[in-house]
């Protein structure tokens, strides 16, 4: 029996039918995997999101008089058309309802590409858009790329003097109680406030059509809070204050605080012209350099159109726009699960893959130094480039890898793990638990601030990141009896819901949260026999679905009526095995069933594809499909189970 008392499995030793198919699909997916590998040791797939990042890109060469060739304009034109719903709206992920300002955005973008109102396509969008109250409710980054472009005013947006960027460390507001990618976008929309660059365009390339008065006669507000006596009322009334002090600025503190901004922004800059590892750091700081006056040619600039460059993705006749790029993410994931289903150490894949991640690691103090000025460096970006921002979601399954994979420098191999870990843990928050770019970054309240509408203005400590670094910890040697673990298990003990699921922060979502929670403990030393790792286990088994998978809409962020509920996808799939694998000894009926339900949609490639958004940029507003989710998650959940199976086999 298992520790839930359903039924087991017996595990003979004989290689019975059910084993074979293991081992032929694990082969199949371990081939295709390998042959997804780049030569220099490296995994990338294309990241999704939603129709704004095309649009945005189409908007951002506008401004900066970069136009963009006619085939890849086409290709982002294409991508918008081809996203558009039935009710002419776009969405944030498939399936969810249309999205106010993503359809805004995008319905602009297509009127700079040469549509126009008439085109039956912009008709629909604009009725739609219209019914929900027209341009008036765009949110805050929409305001400000419409600003740009002079289709609404500068006063349009919420007021973010420059001068906030001067405030001190040491005060309760500041730059660095923002989370790393608010910080990095907030310093670019504080300079094109400051300076409100406008690019003149054709009427006809315009939005008038999405106003329902006349401009002139159109007041932008705030969306006010429920309650007149609220901190976000309270917040939207120092908006006021701020307007105020905007109009009567001192114009030495301005000047000073433009250049304190900008100084930032060209330190901030990586070494490929990037800004931040994402797209709104991408456009927006470069937008924010040209309104200070920096041409196209300065290198700064020139480097910073080519490093948007890099956000393409071809994909045949349509180009997606990508929020980031993940090799370094792709690369330890990848080689994780092929370590998990028994490729060996010092196999030439993992062997490559450990000099890239190896040669990658950054030494320099980041951000994340202000909070954690004694912590020596060490860490891991997401992306190729991004050495102000490591995180620690990267950094600790990369350092899972390095424990296990071989390398030619057993000394480098040996050094890369020591710094690492000792980075990794050194993030630890206060309160026990993990964030993914900076340590003790809790000032929430700041998410009720006018500027701050997608509500992901703090780096919160989550269950996903939490369990991922006792995950670490363990396969580097550190067991529960070390403090960082012991703040941490207790983080957990205290996140956990009461019907024994945890919400995560990175991924789509109670089943994302639990299973990495559960694979953290387990790994780490907690019982399985203890109650609350039984409640998550019987948690996963009474949300599985009737096909034999599991899944969950990305609604579940906002709706409970959604939590561990959706269409079985092969990643939440694998996280829910992965789960159920640390959570308990046996093999439970329901890791056969799923297992069952990965077996069956394999496709002939050896691979598996998610038609779903399980990853997660902010919850409720912000959704990801990483396109390799669906490959080394189920090779990682099925080595798992394969490697258990055998355990048993041997008692």
């Amino acid at each position: 029996m298992t520790t839930d008392g359903s039924p087991a499995i017996s595990v003979a030793p004989a290689r019975d039918e059910f084993a074979a198919r293991l081992d032929f699909t694990i082969a199949e997916a371990q081939r295709a995997l390998l042959q997804q590998q780049h030569p220099e040791g490296y995994w990338q797939a294309a990241l999704e999101a939603n129709a704004e990042m095309n649009a945005e890109a189409i908007i951002f060469h506008r401004f900066m008089e970069a136009e963009l060739d006619a085939p890849t304009e086409a290709k982002l034109k294409k991508l918008l058309i081809d996203t558009q719903q039935g009710d002419g709206s776009w969405t944030l992920f498939p399936g969810g309802e249309g999205h106010l300002s993503t359809s805004i955005e995008a319905y602009f973008a297509l009127k700079l590409t040469g549509m126009r109102a008439g085109d039956e396509p912009m008709m629909q969008a604009r009725r739609w858009i219209l019914a929900r109250g027209g341009i008036v409710n765009a949110g805050t980054l929409a305001r400000v790329y419409l600003a740009t472009m002079n289709q609404v005013t500068w006063d349009a947006a919420p007021s973010l003097p420059v001068e906030i960027g001067l405030l001190p460390n040491w005060f309760p507001v500041n730059m660095y109680e923002l989370s790393s990618w608010a910080r990095g976008t907030l310093f670019a929309t504080m300079v094109l406030e400051a300076k409100r660059p406008v690019r003149e365009i054709p009427w006809q390339d315009g939005v008038l059509e999405l106003y329902i008065q006349p401009p002139h006669f159109t007041k932008f507000k705030m969306l006010r809070g429920a309650r007149t006596l609220s901190l976000r009322n309270a917040l939207i009334g120092a908006d006021h204050a701020l307007r105020f002090y905007d109009r009567h600025h001192l114009k030495g503190l301005r000047a000073r605080a433009l250049r304190h901004a900008e100084n930032w922004l060209l330190e901030h800059q990586d070494a490929n012209g990037s800004w931040g590892g994402i797209q709104p750091c991408y456009l927006l700081s470069a937008m924010a350099l040209k309104g200070l006056g920096y041409r196209n040619d300065h290198p700064v600039i020139a480097k910073a159109l080519t490093a948007a460059r890099e956000l393409i993705w071809e994909q045949g006749d349509s180009i997606i726009y990508q929020p980031c790029v993940s090799p370094n993410w792709d690369t330890a994931l990848a080689a994780k699960a092929l370590i998990d289903s028994g490729l060996p150490g010092d196999d030439p894949a993992l062997r490559g893959a450990a000099k890239w991640l190896i040669d990658h690691q950054i030494f320099k103090k980041g951000d994340w130094s202000v909070k954690r000025p004694e912590l020596e460096p060490g860490g891991w970006a997401f992306e190729f480039y991004n050495d102000w921002f490591p995180d620690v979601d990267d950094s600790a399954v990369i350092l899972m890898v390095l424990a296990e994979a071989a390398h030619d420098d057993a000394a480098a191999r040996e050094r890369a793990i020591k710094v690492g870990a000792n980075w990794v843990m050194g993030m630890q928050s206060k309160d026990g638990g993990f964030s993914a770019f900076d340590a003790d970054n809790t000032s929430e309240w700041i998410n009720q601030a006018p500027f701050a509408d997608v509500e992901a203005a703090t780096d919160p400590t989550c269950a996903d990141l939490t369990g991922r670094v006792l995950e670490m910890m363990a396969a580097v040697g550190y067991r529960a009896d070390h403090p960082v673990a012991r703040r941490a298990i207790a983080w957990l003990k205290r996140d956990q819901e009461a019907d024994g699921s945890w919400w995560g922060r990175w991924g789509v979502s109670y089943i994302y949260g639990t299973f990495s929670a559960l694979s953290g403990l387990r790994a780490i030393g907690v019982e399985v026999s203890e109650p609350w790792i039984g409640r998550a286990v019987a948690w996963f088994k009474s949300v599985q679905n009737e096909d034999g998978g599991w899944g969950e809409s990305c609604l579940a962020d906002k709706d409970p009526a959604f939590k561990g509920s959706g269409a079985s996808t092969p990643s939440q799939t694998a996280w829910a095995l992965i789960g159920l694998v640390a959570g308990e000894d046996q093999i439970s009926d329901q890791m056969t069933r799923g297992m069952t339900w990965l077996f069956e949609r394999q496709n002939a490639e050896g691979r598996w594809e998610d038609l779903e958004y399980t990853g997660t940029g902010f919850p409720n507003h912000f959704y990801l499909r990483y396109n390799m989710y669906a490959h080394y998650f189920p090779l990682m959940a099925l080595g798992r189970i394969r490697r258990r199976m055998a355990e048993l086999a041997t008692r």
